[in-house]
């Protein structure tokens, strides 16, 4: 009896060991796929991820009435979260609104930023960006029926005013129309220059063509524009500076996405940019650096 006794306590403690070796194995082969003390080894281990999206861009990046996230910036965070092991569960989408992003990354309130970001000089002196993964045009939106908005040169005449958001490249380019600095009007959010447009406080709006088709798609009856670009404004994905190896892997896990089809999923899934007849690039060339 006390031998059965014994052996029973001694299987049952090989059992408990072979459990916990277990468990302790596969808390160690999480991220064991990436580069020892790189970001996506971290963010594999800990199973989840913070990405700075826009929540009020319709078709890129926004929060519904429901708390649920759509558009094509939501839709390529969710391809770099599976490429980490991180289910979509475990994403949190952090609102980094325009003049916020740099902060964001730089004080680690967010790992990455996926939020209608055009790559320029004066930004990388701050952060390092992966991609572009999309290339956009800076437009116009006015109120419909509105035709004396023709083009940027308007605004020279200075007798109108244009709203934009305050840090973008769209508010930064359109100086170089106005005849008066005063015929800027600048928010932090898109969604209040759209307010201030309907309220005729001001006359027009600028910012990325993808973004602006967004608004009109979803008010037909309200806005119009010119679908004239008059500028390229390429679309990076936001890190740390110094983080050559997490920008190179995303790199690389966005050429994979393109040419497997996942990217055109993202394209065409609902509440993204392929709902607004916007033609898919046929091609994605990354900046490496």
């Amino acid at each position: 009896m006390r031998l059965k006794r014994i052996l029973a306590i001694t299987a049952a403690a090989a059992l408990a060991f072979g459990v916990a070796a277990c468990a302790k194995k596969d808390d160690n082969s999480a991220g064991s796929q990436f580069p020892a003390g790189s970001t996506m080894q971290r963010l594999a281990k800990a199973g989840k991820v913070v990405i700075g999206i826009k929540w009020d861009q319709a078709n890129f990046g926004l929060r519904g009435i429901d708390g649920k996230f759509t558009g094509f910036d939501v839709e390529i965070g969710k391809i770099l979260a599976k490429e980490l092991g991180v289910a979509e569960d475990k994403i949190k989408w952090e609102e980094s609104v325009t003049k916020a992003r740099e902060d964001h990354i730089m004080f680690n309130r967010v790992d990455l930023v996926i939020a209608t970001y055009t790559i320029n000089a004066a930004r990388k002196e701050k952060v390092s960006f992966a991609g572009p993964y999309y290339t956009a045009g800076q437009d116009i939106l006015f109120r419909k029926g509105d035709t004396s908005i023709t083009g940027p040169d308007v605004f020279k005449e200075g007798t109108k005013k244009v709203c934009s958001v305050t840090g973008s490249t769209p508010a930064n380019e359109i100086k170089k129309y106005v005849k008066d600095p005063g015929q800027i009007v600048l928010f932090d959010v898109y969604t209040k220059c759209l307010d201030a447009l309907k309220q005729k406080q001001v006359d027009a709006v600028t910012t990325d063509n993808g973004i602006l088709a967004g608004y009109v798609a979803k008010e037909k009856d309200a806005y119009a524009m010119l679908n004239k670009p008059f500028t390229k404004e390429p679309y990076g994905i936001g890190v740390k500076k110094e983080d050559k190896a997490f920008r190179d892997w995303i790199n690389d896990v966005l050429e994979k996405a393109f040419a497997d089809g996942r990217y055109k999923a993202a394209w065409d899934a609902k509440g993204s940019v392929g709902e607004l007849g916007i033609t898919m690039p046929t091609a994605l060339t990354v900046e490496r650096y």
